[in-house]
């Protein structure tokens, strides 16, 4: 595993392929040649981010200065990070400022089956205070959720009041309500529940925030699955009258679910398909915060969701996929990226109660404790293991394509050229703050490699550092990061490197 310090910062975008052949049986080659000025956007410094249940809260112990195990890996994926807090059981939280306080009067909601069970947990002012030396360890900000399903604009406001003197600078913003396009599941009344409803209740609950938080920033709508809601609340959003600070337009986007969806396989996880899906919710989100005079950012989202699927989020194809999800983001111009995570207990619990991943290692014959060696849930980037941490194949992908945060993205396409070599990969280039080009390859094919001559136009002899994203396979558990000593030098103008099957390559002039 390559060393934290040595691990370095670029940035990402799409490159132009000028030249194709195949030579070699099973083998493939790409000419790429860098334009002359990276006009792309800027990779936010901030763009990693991790997602996490607010029920996460509940036990004040977890995000605490005194949680060394999870700042180490926090701290190793990302210099400066985003944690966002949310979730389905953001919707069962509740305030309580004062120990021994009764329990709040709760709405009543429909028992669904396959929906979380209307679970009700508190989030205390020890939860928040540990929160915000937790965050003052890892060097990160945080993405605050607040219920909106079942919660009332005064004890909202209460807590947001607290969590933002506790929180300081720490406090990137609100979020008030998690995937309301999916409220009519259980929350509310089918017949009734719209966009509009949703925002006429949004603004309550801002509104009452505001009142007391003068300044409050906010995200939203973060919706599930209905792109639709994000123009139809643009749309609305300028006949609001003193309308609340929003600052971000944020959505969530899973390649798929649940686990015992057949289709859900490394095949299609790494298809140009899931990609296009990604670029089609990219052109609408931006569109729609555009018109409210705010950005984007993917606040939840994963390779599968319900926690996963064994073989497919905790695999190494896992890792390609979300370095490539994440630099397709970025160079849409999206302001960070939240994989969810977290322990299998809490996310278990937003689910229903159950991972739907256990039932299909069940039924291949596996033991608890061969069960126990996956991470739970599947797709988190961060492994809880008792009380080790261990960062998974889909956190490594995170980590390769967070180290260009900060760089100007190059606003090139080849990917329809590089197909028709009949490798299935990608590929991005950067340049650094420093001025340093940077390119990213992603071979995702499982069968050939692929032989790149990357045009930098550097100086004769300049040196390349060359570094990788590997492992056995696509079907590994493992992921690895290492920096080859040698490197490469520019040979006229360019830099000829190899990116076996199933591997990343980054190449950056030193």
């Amino acid at each position: 595993m390559m060393d934290r310090r040595d691990f370095m910062a670029m940035a990402a975008g799409t490159l132009v392929a000028c030249g194709m052949r195949v030579h070699g049986e099973g083998a493939a080659a790409a000419t790429l040649r860098i334009p002359a000025e990276a006009r792309g956007p800027q990779m936010a410094e901030d763009f990693i981010g991790l997602s996490y249940e607010v029920q996460q809260l509940a036990d004040p112990e977890f995000f605490s200065a005194r949680n060394t195990g999870l700042i180490g890996q926090m701290r190793g994926l990302a210099a400066r990070g985003v944690l966002r807090l949310g979730g389905n059981t953001s919707e069962f939280a509740y305030w309580k400022p004062v120990e021994g306080g009764p329990e709040p009067a709760h709405p009543q909601t429909r028992v669904v089956e396959g929906e979380p069970a209307p679970h009700y947990y508190a989030v205390r002012p020890e939860a928040v205070r540990n929160l915000a030396e937790f965050l003052d360890a890892t060097g990160w900000s945080c993405i605050y959720g607040i219920n909106l399903g079942t919660n009332t604009p005064e004890r909202a406001a209460e807590e947001a009041a607290f969590a933002a003197r506790a929180l300081g600078g720490r406090l990137e913003y609100f979020q008030v309500g998690n995937e309301a396009d999916l409220y009519d599941h259980h929350l509310r009344d089918p017949k009734t529940w719209s966009a509009k409803a949703y925002l006429e209740e949004w603004l309550a609950m801002t509104r009452a925030i505001s009142a007391r938080v003068p300044g409050a920033r906010f995200g939203m709508p973060d919706i599930a699955t209905k792109m639709e809601w994000l123009t139809e609340l643009a749309e609305l959003w300028a006949a609001v009258k003193d309308a609340p600070r929003v600052t971000t337009v944020t959505h969530h986007y899973y390649f798929g679910g649940p686990a015992t969806n057949p289709e859900v396989n490394i095949g299609r996880l790494l298809g140009a398909a899931a990609m296009e899906r990604v670029a089609q919710m990219a052109e609408t989100a931006n569109a729609a915060a555009a018109r409210m005079g705010a950005r984007v950012r993917m606040t939840e989202g994963n390779t599968c969701y319900r926690g996963g699927k064994p073989g497919v989020s905790d695999v190494f194809a896992a890792a390609l996929w979300s370095a490539d999800y994440a630099l397709q983001l970025a160079s849409r111009g999206y302001t960070g990226v939240n994989l969810h995570g977290g322990t299998g207990k809490s996310v278990a619990n937003s689910v229903g109660g159950a991972l739907p991943g256990d039932a299909i290692l069940s039924a291949q014959g596996k033991t608890a404790a061969e069960i126990a060696t996956h991470p739970h849930p599947f797709y988190t980037p961060i492994g809880t293991f008792g009380g080790e941490y261990k960062l998974e194949p889909v956190g490594y992908g995170l980590k390769f394509a967070g180290a260009w945060s900060g760089a100007r993205l190059f606003e090139t396409d080849w990917a329809e050229a590089l197909a028709t070599s009949g490798v299935n990969a990608t590929a991005y280039a950067a340049e650094m703050k420093d001025g340093k080009r940077s390119v990213v390859v992603l071979n995702k094919d499982a069968g050939r490699d692929l032989a790149v001559q990357v045009q930098f136009g550097g100086a004769e002899g300049q040196r390349v550092r060359v570094e990788r994203l590997a492992a056995q396979g696509l079907e590994s558990r493992a992921a690895h990061l290492t920096r080859e000593a040698q490197g490469a030098e520019v040979r006229n103008g360019s830099v000829e490197a190899n990116v076996p099957r199933a591997s990343g390559l980054r190449l950056t002039l030193a």
